[in-house]
Formats: C-alpha cells, sequence, structure tokens
C-alpha cells in the first residue's frame, strides 16, 4: 500500500464514520442564542478536543482499552446514551444539564456555551466510538508513518470540519428565528435516534447478536 493510497483511505474512512455535513446542523441547535464570536470558540474547541481524542487512541487505544476494562460495545452504549439525551431535551425545547450546565457549572454565559463542546460535540458525535475504533484500526502498524498519515488526515477532516460549522452560522441569518427552532427540533429527533441506534449497536456487540 503505497503512503498516498494510505492517506486517503484513511481520510475516506474518517469522513464516512464521522459525517462532518451531518454536525452542522446539531452544531447550529447546540450553539442557538451565541454570539459569532462564541460560536467560533465552541467549534474550535469541540475539534481541537476531537484531534487530540483521536490521536491518542491512535497511539494507545488498546493499552487504555485493556488497562480500565473498557470494551467498544460499551463506550458506543455510553455514548449513545449520551446523545439521545441531549436529542430529547432539544426535541422538547428545553435546555439539558449536557448542553446547558446549571448552578456551579454556569461561572458565565460564555463558559456555559462552550461545555457543550466537549460533550456531546467532540464526544461522541466528532470522535464518537466509531471514529476511535477507525483510528485504531487504521494506526494499528509498526510503520510509524502510518501513524502521522491517519493522524494528518484527522486533522484535515477537522480543518474542513470547522469551516462547514462557521458557513453553517449563515443559515441562522437565512431561515431565522422560527426557522431555527424548527430545525433544532428535527435535528433533535434525528439525534435521538442516532442515539438510541448506537445504543442498540452497542447491544449487539456486548451480547454478540447478529443483524
Amino acid at each position: 500500500m503505497t503512503y498516498v493510497h494510505a492517506f486517503t483511505l484513511a481520510f475516506m474512512a474518517f469522513f464516512a464514520i464521522m459525517n462532518p455535513v451531518s454536525a452542522v446542523p446539531v452544531f447550529l441547535g447546540l450553539t442557538q442564542g451565541d454570539d459569532a464570536e462564541t460560536a467560533r470558540a465552541v467549534a474550535r474547541k469541540a475539534l481541537l478536543t476531537a484531534f487530540l481524542i483521536v490521536a491518542v487512541f491512535s497511539v494507545a487505544g488498546k493499552m487504555i482499552f485493556e488497562l480500565f476494562g473498557i470494551t467498544l460495545p460499551a463506550l458506543r452504549i455510553a455514548g449513545g446514551l449520551l446523545v439521545a439525551l441531549v436529542g430529547f431535551h432539544m426535541v422538547q425545547g428545553t435546555p439539558s444539564a449536557v448542553q446547558q450546565p446549571s448552578g456551579g457549572d454556569q461561572a458565565s454565559a460564555r463558559e456555559a456555551a462552550l461545555s457543550v463542546a466537549v460533550s456531546p460535540l467532540a464526544m461522541p458525535l466528532l470522535a464518537g466510538p466509531g471514529t476511535i475504533a477507525t483510528a485504531m484500526n487504521l494506526s494499528a502498524h509498526t510503520d510509524p508513518l502510518h501513524l502521522a498519515l491517519t493522524l494528518t488526515a484527522f486533522a484535515l477532516l477537522c480543518a474542513i470540519t470547522y469551516l462547514l460549522l462557521l458557513n453553517g452560522r449563515a443559515l441562522v441569518r437565512w431561515i431565522g428565528p422560527s426557522g431555527l427552532n424548527a430545525l433544532t427540533r428535527i435535528m433533535g429527533l434525528i439525534l435521538a435516534v442516532i442515539g438510541t441506534q448506537m445504543v442498540i449497536a452497542g447491544v449487539k456487540g456486548a451480547f454478540h447478536l447478529a443483524g
């Protein structure tokens, strides 16, 4: 396998599993009401966190799983429940505790807004179980250059995703507040379904079920 082929394979694999286009409406829903500067900060923090997660699991994923006794199905179930919870609250039109922390976590409006960058945006939406498993598989080579190519491919995808998220803000001005509210509820439903599907996949993997 040539290095160009390896890079292309890694980029396409990450693009398919992360699907950055589908993250745009979710990002808009989670940053609704935030100013442009805060939204950019959320996007930067989410993508940087996602890259760090993928880098760590690319280098030491197998060791981490073995050290803590974590299985991929368990990660899918936990991530799926988190995503489904956020989606449920988006459908109801109420802020989720995951989406907008309360009490001591709300030191400032900006800090509360930035909290969604780590969860659920970076983990498990952008760097979810599928992305982590893909990174671990692509990095399972003795040649360190394959690891570098894998991380470079994901870094390029993060840069593209960042541009998509920022340009998605133009959609807010086009559809207006009522349109965004409807879009948020629709994406909340889709997010809940995605979370449920992740849980189903995790249960099937845990119990070795077919189908």
